[in-house]
């Protein structure tokens, strides 16, 4: 099993490049991040190349932090800035060969913010026509995201259904699944053809991926005899330093 370097989580001491290449250096075989946006895509492009790793997504921005926001994609009245975050995560995607830009929908609810969710989606599915970017959604849970439009995996099929992009994929987070819904094992079978990226985190503390209520040596074992052959993103919060936290990739390499 091969796995991706969540960067929004591990080795946040470091700059983007270093955490790059600290990446490189543990063994992982790609890299992923949350909000690059600070550092110049040349700087990261440059990293990229140096390692051999390929960073496989980034998200459009958060918005104003101060006041809440969680990304704009479902915000009535503010389609103007969600359009501009998803252009920003597109270009910048493209500067550094990434694989898909995760549109970020933000805390809202009801009839008109999904129609507003919709309509961006479209925009940014625009926006990656003629290009090899996909466009992934992720349903986040109550507890880390209370009030998040995108809550559950079949709020998030339905979507992607309506849109009808081959395009258009599913972040199936276990973390966030195991939590909303539970019966991992069997989404990720019914799921599959949907899912353009898996993470993996501990439940409930979102600690490295080696205890807690899932038992990751078999949902990575389950994923493999369904097929999948792409890295796993390894999106938790290391319990002290990234380095001193790896154990965990030893153990459900094989």
């Amino acid at each position: 099993m091969q796995f991706s370097a969540n960067l929004g989580f591990l080795w946040t001491d470091r700059t983007l490049p270093e955490a790059i290449r600290a990446a490189k250096a543990a063994g992982f075989d790609a890299v992923e991040c949350h909000w690059p946006y600070d550092v110049p895509a040349s700087e990261v492009a440059d990293a990229l190349g140096q390692t051999g790793l390929s960073m496989l997504g980034l998200n459009t921005r958060r918005g104003a932090i101060a006041r809440g926001d969680f990304g704009l994609c479902a915000l009535p009245g503010r389609e103007a800035e969600a359009r501009a975050s998803i252009d920003e995560a597109v270009s910048y995607a493209l500067a550094i060969g990434a694989g898909y830009v995760h549109v970020l929908s933000g805390m809202a609810s009801g009839p008109e913010a999904e129609a507003v969710f919709v309509n961006n989606l479209r925009h940014a599915l625009d926006r990656v026509q003629g290009t090899d970017l996909k466009v992934v959604i992720e349903p986040l849970n109550r507890h880390d995201a209370p009030g998040y439009f995108l809550r559950t995996t079949d709020q998030a099929v339905a979507l992607i259904d309506r849109i009808g992009s081959p395009r258009l994929k599913l972040m199936f987070d276990c973390y966030h699944v195991q939590i909303t819904e539970g019966d991992v094992s069997r989404r990720l079978a019914q799921l599959l053809p949907l899912i353009g990226h898996v993470q993996i985190a501990a439940v409930p503390d979102r600690g490295a991926p080696d205890h807690g209520e899932l038992y990751y040596r078999h949902v990575l074992n389950h994923l493999r005899d369904l097929g999948w052959d792409r890295p796993i993103g390894a999106e938790y919060r290391p319990a002290d330093n990234t380095d001193a936290d790896l154990g965990w990739m030893a153990l459900l390499k094989g």
